[in-house]
């Protein structure tokens, strides 16, 4: 029997493609409504409709005349319509004739009718012929009966004859089998324009990008949340900010601020394109995560429109953080209700934010039904909010066994409070080994409790390492009592610049210590520039730190700024410092104010502080207030230090001597 080569009539096999796909039936007769779409490339009207009919005509009356050609496309035809009996007589006739197209497609049918092995015979029949579409429904039929050699050996005949659903089958084969072939393949279909391909490609360049940059063994960017000084758990809600499910926006390779546009994503571009609902998630997320918000949202918008649940949550973070929340919550209601944990969370934190906590709960307890543990731990959240402990500890508890490290870190606060140190020990291990920076910064903090400072220093620094502030400034005072200044500074830095006031004060301490003694001030002589240690100390002074802006406001004064002196001892002073209060003091005696002056000695003195009360004793003498004199002697004394109780006492005796004479 001869074959002829394949006409324009061709069936294409098609989408064989699905990897789960229920049976393979379905995936044929999806295969042809797939051919249909690619075929008929215009809009359906009446007009095309007749041509059809026309068509079926023509090729019906040259069939009946025996017209080989005729024979087999108008039995295409019928099977695209479905019409698989119409079909068979058709394709039996050209396939006995020796027409490939006709013995590929009898295949199709054969295959649509449940006889898979007969529709097997008929593929082998055509792929011998040199019929790429029937190499490939023939691999595709061998692999689901587990002959990975025989489907291999088809797939890859359709694939080197340009076919690209061979080409892409080919490489979900030699992907499965983690073969490095599997990439040539998916570049060959993703040229001929396979969308699945190209969106696989794109992924697997990704992949291997991020593992060049990252390193093996490297496990990711790990959420981290700046530590608070305080033993106490992180209270943001666990929803991401654009959630994908891709990592695209969590500090991958690609996609980075600034950075020109790769080859993985110009496949996920192209993927896109061609309606892949996937990709343009994924394209948005790198897009997102370079600053091109507004593409970025257009790229969601396609995705969800699709239905990609994901995407819609992703919008959803977009348009709240461009200040539009309810149109956020619209898109946030979709995906939520499409199963998205991550929406529903969004909800629920927008709905707590609002004051709504039923509807909060309720949509965190809807997060926690599709499968996602942040929707446990945010419940936690809201009961420790409104003070329902043994609630908070029930779904913390939930969310920790499941894996939740922040939630078995706000476990552990939970039972630390109630005093069960050794029930919290195990989860804060259990959340730090996890990576959670807090937990290993509590478990400082409560080794540290216990005296073993050399334990508690080695969490402080592996959350210092991580970049916990706190955790940064812990090291740093150790390494200051160590004497090791060195690896002090670098920490106290790094805790500086993280916004830690005490860090920037110790900070500035440490650089005030190397400072050469500038000497007297010179009448006329030029304002020196502030040095690095008063810039760390202004801003510890500016977030409030008191001994901060008392240093600030000596350092001001000895340059001769007194107007910025007395404002820093002021503010100081306000806030309850008695050594601001007593500088300010004497620089308004020097200024003579010294009625108001005596008014901040008198709240430094009440505060505990000695020289303030020997100045208030001074001050009554030379008023000759010889008994309130005497009193403020006995306190200045009472509070010392050494120097300061021995003129109180000098002074006390004379004003005693002056009282008797």
């Amino acid at each position: 029997m001869v074959f002829m080569g394949d006409r324009a009539t061709l069936l294409e096999t098609g989408r064989f493609v699905q990897r789960h796909a229920r049976n393979a039936a379905d995936e044929i007769i999806e295969a042809v409504g797939a051919v249909d779409a690619a075929v008929d490339t215009t809009a359906e009207t009446d007009a095309d409709t007749e041509n059809e009919t026309e068509t079926e005509a023509r090729h019906r009356r040259a069939a009946e005349r025996g017209d080989l050609a005729s024979m087999s496309a108008l039995g295409a035809l019928l099977l695209r319509r479905g019409d698989l009996d119409g079909a068979e007589p058709h394709l039996r006739g050209a396939t006995a004739e020796g027409d490939r197209a006709a013995a590929n497609n009898l295949g199709v049918l054969l295959h649509q009718r449940g006889y898979a092995e007969e529709a097997a015979g008929w593929w082998r029949v055509a792929a011998v012929a040199g019929s790429a579409p029937a190499a490939h429904a023939l691999g595709r039929h061998h692999r689901e009966r587990g002959d990975e050699p025989a489907a291999e050996y088809w797939l890859r005949q359709a694939a080197e004859q340009g076919h690209a659903l061979g080409a892409y089958a080919l490489a979900d084969l030699l992907e499965h089998r983690s073969d490095v072939g599997a990439e040539r393949w998916l570049r060959a279909a993703a040229e001929q324009g396979h969308r699945e391909a190209a969106y696989r490609l794109a992924l697997a360049l990704e992949r291997r990008a991020t593992e060049t940059t990252r390193g093996p063994h490297d496990t990711g960017t790990r959420l981290r949340v700046p530590g608070t000084g305080a033993l106490v758990p992180t209270g943001a809600p666990a929803a991401a900010p654009a959630a994908t499910g891709t990592d695209a926006a969590a500090g991958r390779a690609v996609g980075e601020p600034g950075s020109e546009p790769t080859e993985a994503e110009q496949w996920f571009r192209q993927a896109a394109a061609r309606g892949h609902r996937r990709a343009a998630l994924h394209l948005g997320a790198i897009l997102e995560h370079r600053g091109e918000l507004k593409e970025a949202g257009r790229w969601y918008l396609s995705s969800a429109k699709e239905g990609e649940a994901k995407a819609a949550c992703a919008l959803g973070f977009l348009l709240r953080d461009a200040g539009d929340e309810e149109s956020a919550a619209v898109w946030w209601l979709r995906a939520a209700q499409d199963g998205d944990g991550n929406a529903a969370n969004a909800l629920g934190a927008l709905h707590a934010a609002r004051g709504e906590q039923q509807t909060a709960e309720r949509w965190y307890r809807a997060a926690m039904d599709a499968g996602d543990v942040n929707g446990a731990y945010n419940l936690g959240l809201l009961c420790a909010a409104q003070d329902r402990i043994p609630q908070a500890e029930q779904w913390y508890r939930r969310a920790a066994y499941a894996g939740h490290r922040e939630a078995a870190n706000a476990l552990a606060v939970l039972l630390l409070q109630a005093g069960d140190a050794n029930g919290a020990e195990p989860w804060f291990s259990k959340a730090a080994e996890a990576g959670s920076v807090d937990a290993a910064f509590n478990l400082g903090i409560l080794h540290a409790g216990r005296d073993d400072d050399r334990t508690a220093l080695v969490w402080y620094e592996r959350a210092a390492a991580a970049g916990h502030t706190e955790a940064a400034l812990q090291v740093g005072i150790a390494a200051l009592r160590d004497g090791d200044e060195r690896t002090a500074e670098r920490h106290l830095r790094c805790a500086a610049g993280g916004g830690s006031a005490e860090a920037a004060f110790r900070l500035a301490s440490v650089l005030d210590a190397r400072r050469p003694d500038p000497g007297p001030a010179v009448l006329g002589a030029p304002r020196e520039e502030k040095t690095e240690c008063e810039e760390w100390y202004e801003r510890a002074a500016q977030q409030g730190h008191r001994r901060a802006q008392v240093r600030v406001g000596m350092l001001a004064a000895g340059r001769g700024d007194l107007a910025e002196a007395d404002r820093w001892y002021r503010e100081a002073a306000e806030a309850g410092s008695r050594n601001g209060a007593f500088n300010l003091g004497l620089l308004l005696a020097r200024e003579g104010s010294e009625r108001e002056a005596a008014l901040w000695w008198t709240r430094a003195a009440r505060a505990g502080h000695g020289r303030a009360a020997l100045r208030l004793a001074l001050l009554a003498a030379r008023r000759g207030e010889l008994t309130e004199g005497r009193r403020w002697c006995a306190r200045a004394v009472e509070l010392g230090p050494a120097e300061v109780a021995e003129r109180a006492a000098r002074l006390s005796e004379a004003l005693h001597q002056e009282l008797t004479a």
